[in-house]
Order: structure tokens, then sequence, then C-alpha cells
């Protein structure tokens, strides 16, 4: 199977303690039935302290209750899981950081606080590992049609002759392009504020709802960091559109990400901030996925003159 990853991920480093954010800190942590039946088997401290913190939320599900700032009860004060330091072989726990596994987290962590560092293209290593190829039902044919176009969508993105915001505008025509020969695909018509957007239901870091609440609409600039905004959400999301054929949605995410900064600040945390409220809460990506369809202000058109 050939992995692919951006040119900088093998060089992180976890700092532990240090990290300016956490994984274990924020998220409701469910424990599935699997992992309560291996804790029964447990004795001792452990035993009792994961006792001590097992609750129920209102769907019914078994969760570690949580401590103040919504932290991880095994979180400790220097930011170290005491299961990790206790052998790891308690980590039985299913972390379900609302619908993301940890080592997707990690990855958007790394990429959201690098985003704005970088002055270079972002390039994909490629790795063939030993695991063979897994079978799927998905249209081969798609497959390939927007593998190739994806490389188009670089090309736009990288297009240094022109100012970003032309990019970007040219890169929504050409999703537009792509969704016509693909699927129809109607525009939203409900009435809603653009920074209304990003008033996520389910917040995470209270942070984020100063930073939507303070917003104003800025310059998007030429900065070498949107280029990667973009690529980011091209690299993230693009392919995902042969499974439900809606291409378009996937770039005006990559539109939305450079309005981010120019929005809310042109800082790698502000990235992060959106990338942890948004990308990794299930229930705020269902909702915005919804609005990317219904939102009148998200409409191609909308977004192109939020870009000029």
């Amino acid at each position: 199977m050939i992995i692919k990853t951006p040119s900088y991920y093998k060089g992180f480093k976890c700092i532990a303690g240090a990290c300016p954010d956490s994984c274990c800190q924020g998220w409701e942590v469910d424990a599935d039935e699997e992992s309560l039946e291996y804790y029964k088997t447990l004795s001792g401290e452990i035993r009792v302290r994961i006792d001590s913190v097992l609750s129920e939320d209102e769907f019914g599900n078994t969760i570690f209750r949580l401590k103040e700032k919504k932290r991880c009860p095994f979180l400790n004060d220097e930011n170290l899981c005491d299961m990790h330091i206790a052998g790891g072989e308690y980590l039985e726990v299913d972390f379900r950081f609302v619908g993301y596994r940890s080592e997707t987290e990690a990855e958007e962590i790394i990429h959201s606080l690098k985003i704005l560092e970088t002055r270079f293209l972002l390039t994909l290593d490629s790795e063939m590992n030993d695991a063979p190829p897994e079978l799927n039902e998905i249209d081969g044919e798609l497959y390939y049609y927007l593998l190739k176009a994806r490389e188009k969508a670089y090309d736009i993105i990288y297009d240094r002759s022109l100012p970003v915001t032309e990019r970007v505008i040219k890169l929504l025509d050409f999703a537009a392009e792509l969704q016509n020969e693909i699927e129809p695909y109607e525009e939203g018509s409900d009435e809603l504020g653009f920074f209304e957007v990003f008033n996520n239901k389910e917040v995470i870091n209270p942070e984020w709802v100063e930073k939507v609440k303070n917003g104003k609409l800025g310059k998007v600039t030429d900065d070498y960091y949107n280029e990667s905004i973009c690529a980011y959400f091209i690299f993230r999301y693009f392919m995902t559109a042969v499974f439900d054929c809606d291409i378009l949605s996937k770039v005006k995410m990559a539109a939305i990400g450079v309005l981010i900064p120019a929005c809310f600040g042109a800082d790698s945390w502000t990235v992060h901030l959106w990338s942890k409220e948004t990308e990794h809460s299930q229930y705020n990506m269902d909702r915005y996925k919804e609005l990317l369809k219904t939102a009148k202000c998200l409409n191609k058109d909308e977004l192109k003159k939020l870009l000029m």
C-alpha cells in the first residue's frame, strides 16, 4: 500500500508536556464495551481510579468523567498521561475525539501549527509499506478522474504569477466545472451571516468563541501560508468526493480556509483552533458540511466576492 504524507511529517517529535495544546483536553472520552470488559480484569490503584471516573452521558454511552477545563482524569499537572506513565498496558480505552482517532488529531495538529511557518510548496512523500491493498467499492473511473483533477488543482494553487485571491477564485471555477461534469449541484439559499457559520454548537475551546465574536472581514494576503492552507484542504478532502460526488463543497472549504486568518487572526494558533473546533468535532463538522450546501453566504459566487 502507498502512504502519502506532507514532507515535514516525519520530522515531527512529540514534546509531551511542553505541547501548546493537548489531545487529552476538551474532548469527550468514551470507553467501549471491549475496554470495559478489560478493565474488569485489572486490580490495584489503576482499577480504583478507572472505576471512580466512569460515568454515562445523555446518550447512554460510558464515558470518563472529565475534570475542570474538560481535562481527561488521567491527564496530570505536567500534561502527561498517567496511563502511559504506568506503562501503557492499560491503554485499552477508546479515545473518541468526537469522532476522530488520536493519530488523526496528531496529524492535523502538526499541520495546523506548521501551516503558517512554511515558505515552501507543500510536497508529499510517498512510501510503500507491506500492507496489502484493501478492497473497496469506490468507482475506479471517478477515482482516477479526481486524482488527475487534484493535480490540476495543485497547479492552480501554486501558480505564483497570480495573487492568492485570484488563484482561489480560479480554483472555485475549476471545481464548478468539475461538479457539472460529475453530478448536478444546487447552491444554497438559506440566509445566514458569514460569521454565523463559525458559531459552532459544540465548544471545545472558549478561545475560539472569542475569536468569532471579535472577527471582522480582512484582506486575504499573498503570504505563503495561504497556499499551504489551500493545499491542505485539497490534500485532506478533495479525493473524498469519490464517495459523495460533491467536489464543489470540498473546494469551498479551501476558499473558506484562506478567509480564516483574514477574519480571525493570521497566526498558526488561530488556524489550529478552527481545525480543532470544526474538523475534530463530528457534530460541528456535520453542521459545517451541511452549511456548505445550504447557506447562501457559502455559495461559490458569494465566496468569490469575499475574496475580491
